[in-house]
């Protein structure tokens, strides 16, 4: 619920729109703003985007279940909640006066209903056979330059740049062999993290090779059947994300997932759920946490 600000669009705001529509289409920032542009997000590496470079949305869709599966960086309880990604709340997204929407080619078949309400903002970040990261620093600047604050995306990538060069360094000695990402579906199906998502690309930043070599499933079904593990006997296996209570009870009485290598001989690590679909705040947290697991060592409760 929104309270305390008026519904319709003042004269100012009216001329800003426009101005912006055009600035978009020019390819020009949102200059027009003699304040900082209210930003409404609905995908979520847009989120993170703009809160990387310090400009926090006034709204943002499914934060409930953002702040339980990205957990960083953190949303604040004033940022509205415009719910699901998929069909947002347009009369809510109205009432919060965007000057403008972020989204990506995930939504373009909304898009239209957006750019009703305010111009939109599309970037595209996870395309199969590409890898997101360097989009992901990239989307740091593109968005700066929009919002009119360039040096915001230029020290946002710079800190990046710095932090994963950091953890990258921290890790070189885990470069002996490599690295299989993956997320347990169930006691038999995992979904495996290729050098086209989000933690295969950062994995490559930081110098250690990715076990898998093919493409990422992008689903959210997890089809990969969990004896290709068997054929990386040397990785040292990451399992981000909770296990399902069924698959974990599964996999204590599974015969084939006990002689993995990796998990036989003790090369087992866990991670907690983070937003597979990110910015660069989730690529971030992602070095951060796979450095601490491998200084840790590995885990015992599978």
């Amino acid at each position: 619920m929104v309270t305390g600000r008026a519904v319709s669009l003042r004269p100012d705001r009216r001329a800003f729109l426009t101005a912006a529509g055009m600035m978009l289409a020019a390819g020009l920032p949102l200059r027009a703003a003699s304040v900082r542009p209210r930003l409404a997000a609905i995908d979520w590496a847009m989120l993170e985007t703009a809160i990387a470079i310090g400009h926090m949305p006034v709204a943002a869709c499914e934060l409930i279940r953002f702040r339980a599966d990205a957990v960083e960086p953190v949303v604040p309880d004033d940022v509205v909640d415009l719910g699901l990604r998929g069909a947002p709340n347009y009369e809510l997204l109205q009432l919060t006066r965007p000057d403008l929407i972020l989204s990506s080619p995930y939504y373009t078949h909304y898009e239209g209903r957006l750019k009703a309400l305010a111009p939109v903002l599309s970037l595209p970040f996870y395309t199969p056979g590409e890898a997101p990261l360097p989009k992901t620093l990239a989307a740091l600047d593109a968005l700066a330059e929009v919002v009119d604050d360039p040096q915001a995306g230029k020290q946002a990538r710079s800190d990046a740049e710095a932090t994963l060069d950091r953890h990258a360094k921290e890790l070189a000695g885990f470069a002996d062999r490599p690295v299989c990402l993956v997320n347990i579906g169930d006691a038999r199906h995992l979904r495996a993290f290729g050098f086209d998502s989000l933690f295969g690309s950062t994995l490559n930043r930081l110098g250690l090779r990715n076990a898998w070599s093919g493409e990422t499933k992008f689903s959210f079904m997890a089809p990969v059947p969990i004896e290709r593990l068997a054929t990386m006997p040397e990785a040292r296996l990451v399992i981000i994300g909770e296990i399902p209570a069924e698959a974990q009870r599964g996999l204590s009485r599974s015969v084939l997932w006990r002689a993995l290598p990796p998990v036989r001989q003790g090369r087992l690590y866990r991670l907690p759920d983070m937003n597979a679909f990110g910015g660069i705040p989730s690529a971030l947290r992602f070095a951060r946490l796979l450095e601490q697991a491998f200084r840790d060592g590995p885990a015992t409760d599978i």
